[in-house]
């Protein structure tokens, strides 16, 4: 079910459903697609900045990331609605495609993060196909896709690659290089790297549910999210 917040075009539906589809979209080996999760910050730089708009509306799927954008999606009629949360999607769907020939690629991060990440799914989910890991160096995005990432991703057989650039970068780019990637499917999940590999804690689960981790991430980075 769609629903537009703000001009954007979310995607309400239950956890369980969302990452069915994404271990169907993983091994539709002719398609070309992309996710976008979605936090209230996200919601804001779609709000404000028109290419990133266009951009998180190219998506085949704008995820719940956070719990006011749930919030919003019930009070809108989606009762159904539930948070699809970057790093829970992150391990859910390593779970769900361990043992099958699905191939996960892991890029961004800050120097280490990636491959931090990819050892510690691959010790959560045994048998999970790992095709690399990379975090290129910190720069603004090109007006020009990246050569050398789309031939290095290209490269490695992909099947699903994780983008965590960080919101909006991770959306521009995933729309920027999407045409010329083979992997069926992208997924941009921001700070799950950084959480996932134990550089920065998550939020506890009560603060998550009561919407207020947008206060825990705050502190964490206030230069950023302020």
């Amino acid at each position: 079910m769609k629903l537009d917040l703000f001009g954007v075009q979310t995607d309400a539906q239950p956890f369980a459903e969302a990452v069915d589809r994404l271990a169907e979209w993983s091994v539709e080996t002719q398609a070309r697609r992309y996710v976008c999760t979605c936090p209230v910050y996200t919601l804001m730089m779609c709000y404000e900045r028109p290419p990133v708009m266009a951009a998180v509306n190219g998506a085949d799927m704008v995820t719940a990331d956070g719990v006011p954008v749930v919030w919003l999606q019930r009070k809108r009629g989606a009762t159904m609605a539930e948070r699809v949360y970057g790093p829970d999607v992150m391990q859910a769907l390593c779970e769900r495609t361990a043992n099958t020939p699905a191939r996960h690629y892991f890029w961004g991060g800050e120097n280490g993060v990636a491959a931090a990440l990819a050892a510690q799914l691959r010790s959560q989910a045994a048998g999970l196909q790992v095709a690399g890991s990379y975090s290129p160096p910190i720069a603004p995005l090109g007006s020009e896709p990246d050569a050398s990432a789309i031939s290095r991703l290209n490269d490695s057989g992909a099947d699903v690659i994780w983008v965590g650039l960080g919101s909006p970068k991770q959306d521009l780019w995933m729309a920027q290089h999407r045409p010329y990637l083979n992997a069926p499917l992208l997924i941009g999940v921001g700070a799950a790297f950084d959480m996932l590999a134990g550089v920065k804690k998550q939020a506890p689960r009560w603060m998550q549910r009561t919407g207020l981790e947008w206060l825990f991430r705050l502190l964490q980075e206030p230069g950023r999210l302020g």
